[in-house]
């Protein structure tokens, strides 16, 4: 496998203006670059305007995915399938300028959970529908029987919030206010819901105007040959990238703690076959459908794949359906990895983070030992805190998902404290946080010693512990790797640290809580915390330079006692 990823020479000589098409990727780029800066900056909720829980793309009329913005893997999954779904329920014939499409379910309308809301809305040229702008945002609350409207207890879809089929939420330019009244007033906070709606509405509507301008400017038949280069580019260095990849069967596993309602660990099994300058994915020997909400849907596993395939062989790899071409995906019906109607999938975030880790794992019998790292996190830990407005009627629900550790490579540390893999929101600041909410944050801090030792060591996890300042404030978490998962090391690295959720911590009354913890309502005065995992090690610890092993020491991310243990050689003096 080359050391770079960059276009070989015979890749840009099999297009006609190979310039020309870097230029032109470049401006798709910008305009769903803009298109994301536009929804963070005008939405109203906290999860949107800070935390940046929300992707863009632009597709074609036939539905291929022509460019995405560099948000979150996870959502290309819910973008697909929101296409298809518009396309299967309205034929292109019956699409006219000025509509606007909405929907979120993963079983009536190709989502992956029930607070991603994707918006789609047609782009004309001279009376003909010539492409698609389309975003998606996770909106912090679609109703059902838990704040947040996620939950991994929860046992069926009918629990998980409002059920949006691919819809006309705006009918050739006049807006439906019913279909919007119906949705909102089905939520926790239906003035923050309608105003994020509109913001995404608008948002589209933005990115039709500079395709529109990209159109003007280079004229149709030049823009359509130029989305065919870009296309045919990506799907020929992928199968350039696979080609030279030694032919045969590789796989791996990872362990979710349980299903959601506790019990038994539930696997993670792939097979990679790489066999004709193809690549198969199949999860035959995962879990079977979860009871509770850890089902993850069959879009947004293979948004998983085609994400980790890309990381792994082709990071700077421009997403767009060429990337599709050489990736199949099969799960058994009825898995986890693959769920049947009406299983709860809100929780999907966290399987898919754990499939992301299988993935990254059967590649290691492919890839030399410089291509490799050691497990992340591989989890998307979150917390929902709820309860009443102080500036206005209504209740408020506060949702973030926290990073962790990320694995340590070849060549360097593991990242401290980010997300890794299918997700990439920012965190929410502590003074957003305290400003918004009836909410203190007693500590926001990375955990010494989480990072597995090795040669290079895995970053750090995560320790936020947040009190409640009002009485009737309500709880709920999802998480995992707090019995069974673990961020394990390669190579002789030792494994990071597990994860853990602790309610009224440093008190008398300090109690652990189990991972997937729902309404749990808290007294004015009580807290939580929260501890997530750090990233596994590479290689002997022994082989660490001293330099660097004294640089965590004086920076506090190791501590003596524990270097005496894993760090054979180390020395006080």
């Amino acid at each position: 496998m080359p050391s770079e990823t960059h276009a070989t020479a015979a890749e840009i000589e099999a297009l006609s203006d190979p310039i020309g098409m870097e230029v032109f990727s470049n401006r798709l780029l910008s305009i769903t670059e803009d298109m994301n800066n536009t929804l963070v900056r005008a939405s109203f909720s906290t999860n949107i305007k800070e935390r940046k829980d929300c992707s863009v793309a632009l597709f074609d009329a036939a539905g291929r995915l022509v460019a995405q913005g560099t948000q979150i893997p996870l959502h290309l999954g819910s973008l697909n399938g929101a296409i298809e779904a518009v396309l299967a329920q309205f034929p292109a014939g019956s699409i006219r300028d000025g509509d606007v499409f909405i929907c979120n379910d993963p079983y009536l309308a190709n989502g992956s959970h029930l607070p991603d809301i994707n918006i789609v809305t047609p782009v004309f040229w001279d009376g003909t529908l010539r492409f698609f702008t389309a975003n998606i945002a996770h909106h912090s609350d679609v109703g059902g029987a838990v704040p947040g409207s996620i939950a991994g207890t929860l046992r069926s879809i009918f629990e998980e919030g409002v059920r949006i089929p691919a819809c006309r939420i705006v009918d050739a330019g006049k807006p439906n206010d019913d279909l919007l009244r119906l949705v909102c007033c089905n939520t926790r906070d239906p003035e923050e819901r309608m105003l994020d709606l509109r913001v995404q509405i608008a948002t589209n509507a933005r990115g039709a105007d500079a395709v529109r301008g990209l159109i003007r400017q280079m004229g149709l038949e030049e823009v359509l040959r130029c989305v065919e280069d870009v296309i045919r580019y990506t799907r020929r260095r992928l199968m350039n990238r696979v080609a030279e990849l030694r032919e045969g069967t590789y796989t791996f596993s990872s362990y979710l703690d349980d299903d959601g309602l506790g019990g038994d660990p539930v696997p993670i099994c792939v097979t990679l076959t790489v066999a004709g300058g193809r690549l198969h994915l199949d999860f035959e020997g995962s879990g079977k459908q979860a009871r509770g909400a850890m089902n993850l849907p069959i879009n947004a596993l293979r948004a998983t794949a085609y994400y980790a395939v890309k990381a792994l062989l082709d990071p700077e790899l421009v997403p767009n359906a060429g990337m599709f071409a050489p990736i199949t995906v099969t799960a058994p019906r009825g898995t986890i990895t693959n769920p049947e109607p009406p299983a709860a999938v809100g929780a999907r975030s966290i399987t898919a983070q754990k499939v992301a880790g299988a993935i990254f794992g059967a590649f290691r019998g492919l890839l030399p030992a410089e291509k490799m790292m050691a497990s992340g996190n591989d989890s998307c830990p979150a917390i929902v805190f709820s309860g009443r407005l102080r500036q206005r009627d209504g209740h408020f629900v506060y949702l973030e998902t926290i990073g962790g550790g990320s694995g340590a490579r070849y060549d360097g540390d593991g990242m401290d404290a980010v997300h890794v893999h299918m997700t990439n929101t920012s965190n929410l600041p502590v003074e957003a946080l305290e400003h918004e909410y009836p909410l203190r944050m007693d500590e926001y801090a990375m955990i010494p010693d989480s990072g597995g030792a090795g040669r290079t060591r895995g970053g750090l996890g995560i320790a936020k512990q947040i009190r409640a300042l009002t009485p009737g404030i309500v709880f709920s978490a999802r998480s995992d790797s707090h019995t069974v998962g673990i961020p394990a090391g390669v190579d002789g690295g030792h494994d990071g640290r597990r994860a853990r959720l602790v309610r009224n911590y440093g008190t008398g009354q300090a109690t652990e809580l189990f991972s997937k913890t729902a309404n749990i309502e808290l007294a004015e005065g009580e807290s939580v915390r929260i501890e997530t995992p750090g990233g596994g090690g590479y290689g002997d610890p022994a082989q660490r330079p001293a330099h660097a092993l004294a640089r965590d020491l004086r920076d506090g991310k190791v501590t003596p006692a524990v270097a005496r243990v894993q760090y054979p050689g180390y020395s006080e003096d």
